[in-house]
Order: structure tokens, then sequence, then C-alpha cells
């Protein structure tokens, strides 16, 4: 026997009816021994109930079809959140399925699958700890990006009940000093905010429909570990395509199961250099370590950087991607020499005994970007779009230096208010806008474009988000004990991937 429901979705206002597929499920005895795969969603509407009419045809293997079932059943929609049929529950269906597809009519098998599924918070359908962001399909309506209307690099963060939408048992991506759930952090508050842009709101990332527009493309991080942080944020996130959700959107239910984690095809396995595939959608993500973006960092005690040579690692590698995304800050504030035209001309942090003047922390980081983002325009075959993030805030640690007992114990978020950027973090982001301004001018110039990722402002406010000391075990010797510099996973820095989507959407 095969059951194959269609929902379709009336508005008793208009008289017409809807979208199709806004609820469906599929169930083929045959193929999967009485295991539910399916979507169920209600969400709320303009009207005060919903009408779902199903139409069930039963046939027998070497019979003829016999007459359609037609059966229309309301259901109120008055606060009914999304609901999604997860794998963790599939076993209670597969043996409600059983049950009701032996003996008992088509009819009455039929009006017992709605009944369940759209009261499926009712029957514990529905897991509890991570939100089924996945749990829409795709439909055929654009999704246009909110960057027409709105700064969604400006606004407040607000509470979001739904969250988290992956956790370290679902993701085994998470870098292990970014790992705070599985160290135990005790506060899973900072979890609880989404970003709100001033005059719109952010959608939240959708894999399936990030997959669905990188169909065939590619993408690439450039940095230190930050751009790695980034990365893995979006691994997880991308990790979170529900089978059911892509079985329903893909035809071959095997080879939709490829979907929720790619093939490691890196070179080397062990290198900080990665490249990630995943075949179903022929998308490929790569991250290029190169935290100075330039030569080096050969070091004994002071990293040597060589300021006018940007490094080829990366450099030589961008011009075949769709996207690049290129970051760096935080390594500039260690001990370096710095070197032009391959003779050493000034440090930071340096005793007297190299005979050349300290020129800072500051020169070093201005003059990076500079000869990193001229690089980039002087590349003749550059087919993608290149995005430069802001520095993440390095500013977070309370009481006290990194090395000198500081930490961040904060544990929600501050206001725009609450916060301003000072010190270090200014200067190197006043650099980093007018080295990417004067840039973007130049690329403008040659008839391309320079996009920018403003998350400064955004993460300034989350002190609250950092791993702290749960990013490793209590008694672990770690050089960074308490760590204020990267961001749990997940946490606030997933923001960055819904501002890419809708960066990504707006080109």
């Amino acid at each position: 026997m095969r059951l194959v429901p269609n929902l379709h979705e009336h508005n008793p206002d208009a008289g017409t009816t809807g979208s199709l597929v806004k609820a469906s499920s599929v169930y083929s005895s045959a193929k999967a021994s009485g295991v539910m795969r399916g979507i169920i969603e209600t969400g709320r509407a303009p009207t005060p109930f919903r009408v779902a009419t199903a139409v069930f045809k039963s046939s027998q293997s070497g019979q003829k079809s016999k007459a359609a079932t037609e059966l229309t059943v309301v259901f109120p929609l008055a606060g009914a959140p999304p609901m999604l049929a997860s794998p963790g529950r599939r076993m209670k269906l597969h043996w409600l399925l059983r049950f009701l597809f032996g003996p008992v009519p088509v009819y009455f098998s039929a009006l017992a699958i709605l009944i369940v599924l759209t009261n499926a918070q009712y029957f514990g359908l529905v897991g509890v700890g991570v939100a089924p962001r996945a749990a829409k399909l795709a439909s055929s309506t654009p999704v246009v990006s909110v960057m027409k209307y709105c700064d969604i690099f400006r606004g407040e963060w607000v509470p979001d009940r739904e969250a988290p939408y992956y956790n370290h048992k679902t993701c085994h991506m998470i870098q292990e000093h970014q790992n705070c759930l599985k160290y135990g952090r005790p506060d899973l508050g900072f979890l609880k905010w989404r970003w709100r842009p001033s005059g719109c709101e952010l959608p939240r990332f959708d894999p399936l429909q990030f997959l669905q527009f990188a169909r065939g493309k590619s993408l690439a991080f450039v940095g230190d570990s930050l751009a790695r942080n980034h990365m893995q944020s979006l691994l997880c996130l991308l990790s979170q395509i529900d089978e059911f959700a892509t079985a329903a959107a893909d035809e071959n239910w095997d080879a939709g199961l490829q979907v929720s984690y790619p093939k490691d095809i890196s070179a080397n396995p062990t290198d900080q250099n990665k490249v990630y595939h995943y075949r179903a959608y022929n998308f490929t993500i790569s991250m290029f370590w190169s935290p100075f973006l330039h030569d080096g960092p050969a070091h004994t005690g002071h990293h040597s950087l060589y300021l006018d040579e940007p490094d080829e690692k990366w450099v030589s590698q961008i011009s075949r991607f769709d996207y690049v995304l290129v970051s760096a800050a935080n390594w500039f504030s260690r001990p370096s020499l710095f070197y032009e035209k391959r003779r050493l001309i000034g440090c930071s942090f340096c005793s007297r005994q190299y005979g050349v003047p300290d020129l800072t922390l500051y020169y070093s980081q201005r003059r990076a970007w500079r000869v990193a983002l001229r690089a980039i325009n002087d590349l003749e075959q550059l087919r993608g779009r290149v995005i430069v993030r802001m520095l993440s805030p390095m500013s977070h640690f309370e009481n006290g230096t990194w090395d000198q007992g500081g930490d961040c114990k904060r544990t929600q978020p501050m206001r725009a208010n609450e916060t301003s950027m000072e010190g270090r973090d200014l200067h190197f982001y006043t650099a980093q806008m007018e080295e990417f301004r004067a840039a973007e001018k130049v690329a403008r110039d040659k008839g391309r474009r320079l996009m920018l990722m403003d998350a400064t402002a955004a993460m300034l406010m989350r002190p609250d988000g950092h791993p702290s000391r749960y990013g490793h075990w209590p008694n672990e010797k770690v050089q960074l004990y308490n760590d204020c510099i990267h961001w749990c996973l997940p946490g606030p820095i997933d923001i960055w991937n819904d501002m890419l989507f809708q960066m990504l959407l707006a080109e």
C-alpha cells in the first residue's frame, strides 16, 4: 500500500486555494517500512483558522488504483508554533503508522495522520533544546535581501526563545576551545538572543535556502582563528538541514542525507587550510590561514612581517572563488618585526636591540590592510565578490588583560548606549574602515565592487558570548585560559552568517 497525502491550504476570506505543500508528508511502506518522512508546519496566519484538504490515493501492487479518499479538517492557528517531526522521534511515528496502516481503513488512517501531525507538540514529536530551523521547505517565492530596506549592521539584541539552532551534540565541527557547552558553561541565557537591525527584521539563516543559493558556487575565508570561528559557525548552521526537509526537497532520499555534513577534501587534513565540499550541491567552502594577510610569520620571539608582500597562499587562489571573505586584526597585537623591500624598518613591542624604531602595531595593521586590498584590486582574473569583515572586538577582558587574569563573566548582552568603541579597537577599526573606503573607490573605478561586513558594533555589545574558561577542562594548561576573543558555538557569532547570507542575496 502507498499513501501520499497532498495538502492544500485554503484562505477562507479569499475563497481560493493557497500555496501547495505548505504542509506535506510522505508515507511509503514499501520503501521506508512505515517511517514517516516529511514536514508539518503550522504558523501564524491572517485568518483565525486554516482548512486542510488531504487527498489519499490507495493502491495495491498488481491491482487497479482505487478511488481517492478526500478529507477536510479545520484546526485553529492561535499561537501555533512551527512543528517538525524530528529524526529523534521517528520511532514513535514508525510504530504508530504500522498500526494505522494495517487493517484500519484508509479513510480513518488519513484522519488519524492529520490529527497526530497537526498536534505534534502534544504527541511528543517535536524535540526540545534545538529549534527546527530547517522546518520550512524552500518555496517558489524569491528570497529578497532586507539590505534593500535597512542597515543590517546597526541595531540591538533582542530575546529569541527559539535559539539555539544547533549544539555541540548536533554539530561535530566546533573547535574545542569554542565548545562552551561541552566544557560545562552553566549559564545558557547568552544563547537566547538575536540581532534586530534598526528599521527591519534580520531573517534567521535558512540552511536549505543557502545551499540552494550556493549550488555550484564556492566560498573562501581568509584570515585568522576568528575567520575559522566564522567558517565553523557556517558549517554548523548548514548541518541543521533536517533529513525530513532534505527528503521532501530532494527525490533521492539517500543522497539527501549527504547534505548535512560536507566531505573534508583538504590536501592535508591536519593543516590550518581546509576545503569542504557539499557534493549534493557542488558547493565548496575553503579556509586560507593567513593571520596577518602577509608573508610570514617566521618568528623567534617576534613575528617577522613583510608588509609589502601579501601572502601568496591566498592571493594566488582567490580569483577562482565566487565569494571571498577577508578579515584580520588580533594577531597584529603580537610583538613583531616589520620588513619592507626585505629590509627591517621597524617593530612593535620591541627592545632597542634591533636598532629600529617602534612603529607600533597600528602601523603594521594599517599597512597590511592597504597592501592586501591593493593586491585584491590588482587581480585581473578576479571573478567573484570580495567581502571585507571589520574587526571582532578585543576589549571584552575585564579586571585585567588576557595574560594578567582578565576575564569576561557577563551573562547577557549590553545595549547600544551602554558601550562604545575605544582604545585599540577604535584605532584598528578606524584604520580598517579608511583603507577599505580607499580600496572601494579604486575597485569602483575598475568596474568592481568590494563589499563591507561591519559586524563590529553588534559584537561589541556581546561580552557574554565568549568561552571565558569554558573552552577547556579546569586543570588543562592552555595559553589563553580565559578566552574573551573567540566566540562560543553556538553563540553570537552565528549572526555573522545571518548577515552574510543577506549580503549575498543583495548581489
